[in-house]
This record gives structure tokens, sequence and C-alpha cells, in this order.
């Protein structure tokens, strides 16, 4: 029987669903060794390392899933979200702004670079980057609750009350 990407690929994400990590990555290399250029199966691997809690791996997958779709907006938020948890500033910075440069009406890439500026205590320019975030996309709970930690280091009261309500409302 002749093995086929999609099958493989559709199993790995049933095995990961069910936190069957070891048995997912198998199948998910099973699947790269028939076309090491599919960044889907490359991405797939990413998410599943990271489920997984292998930061290095998920890393190393993204960047080969980007090699090979450059301009896919998962990829780069995936790989720069992965940087967050990896504390690698510079990173979440360059990846959030390759992001931008390829859509700067992307609210997470915005929350990104929020994040970037956030890590590196620059609350002004978090501030602003969560604001424009919000901009693109004001129900976004991620970028408030951002936004909110910001102006608390900002010592913006009003701030910080305005995305607490706004919180509320969405939730």
């Amino acid at each position: 029987m002749i093995e086929r990407i999609d099958k493989l690929n559709k199993e790995a994400l049933r095995l990961t669903a069910k936190g069957e990590y070891p048995e997912a990555i198998a199948c998910f290399n099973r699947a790269i060794l028939l076309n090491k250029y599919n960044p889907i199966i490359w991405y797939n691997l990413g998410v599943t390392y990271r489920n997984s809690g292998d930061l290095i791996n998920a890393r190393d997958s993204f960047r080969q899933a980007l090699e090979f779709d450059r301009r896919n907006p998962d990829i780069i938020e995936a790989l720069a979200t992965v940087y967050i948890q990896l504390k690698n500033k510079e990173e979440i910075s360059h990846y959030a702004t390759y992001g931008l440069e390829i859509d700067d009406s992307n609210p997470r890439f915005w929350n990104l670079k929020g994040v970037s500026y956030f890590q590196s205590e620059n609350y002004t320019e978090a501030a602003e980057s969560f604001e424009k975030a919000l901009c693109y996309n004001p129900y976004y709970l991620d970028a408030l609750y951002n936004l909110k930690d910001t102006y608390e280091e900002l010592d913006n009261k009003i701030g910080v009350n305005e995305c607490t309500k706004r919180i509320r409302e969405i939730l």
C-alpha cells in the first residue's frame, strides 16, 4: 500500500488532538520523507512539537515551513510565538516586522510587535502597537489584555479602566 501525504497528515493531526505526540511526530516525519518541501506538513509538525513542549524542534519546523512558504501569516505568527516562549526579543521583533511588511493591517502582527516592545520595556511603543492591533480588530482580546498591562506600566489609570470595560463587554 502506498502512503499518501494527505492521509498521513490527517492521521497525525488526529493523534496530535489526542495528545499522542510521539506517534503524530512519526506520521509527520513519514510524510516529510515523501515530500520534504511541503510547508503544511512542516507547520503541523511545528504545532505538534510546540504542543508537546519541545520548543526547539517547533522553532526548527516552523523555520522549515517558512522556507517553503515565505508569505504565510500563520507560519510567521507561529514562529514569533515560539520566540515569545523562548524569550528571544530580537527574533519576536524580527518576525513581527516581517509579518507587517507582508500585511500591515494584520492585528496579530501588531500585537506581536507590541509584545516585543513590552519585553524590551519600551512601553510607549508597545501601547501604540497594541492600539494599532485594536484598530484593525477591536475584539482582539490578547491585544486588549496586553494593552491593559502596558497602560498599568505607564500608570495610565484611565486607559486601564477603558481596557477593563471593553474586556467585560466582549466577554
